[in-house]
């Protein structure tokens, strides 16, 4: 795994970009000697797979959802079904 500083990316982003593609390792981005992120990798069928499992909001959303279903507080597919008929008919 390379690391390369946010200057030298701004000067050869192109050249980063290549390294991580040839080789398949990301390359860590440095700013102030601090990491601050990373080039990765990715193929097309990936995106949206990488995109769901690194978005905070979608991470909340499930750890929300697992302490609803840890805490009891479920509801069935028959009233999800119900509830969404009775709104397609009142719209």
């Amino acid at each position: 795994m390379s690391t390369v500083s946010i200057r030298d990316l701004t000067r050869n982003a192109s050249g980063v970009v290549d390294e991580v593609m040839r080789t398949g390792r990301p390359a860590l981005v440095t700013k102030r000697g601090h990491l601050v992120a990373a080039v990765v990798p990715i193929d097309a069928e990936s995106v949206e797979d990488y995109v769901l499992a690194n978005s905070p909001d979608i991470i909340a959303s499930l750890a929300e959802a697992d302490a609803d279903l840890a805490a009891g507080r479920t509801v069935s597919h028959e009233d999800v079904f119900a509830h969404l008929s009775d709104s397609d008919a009142a719209a």
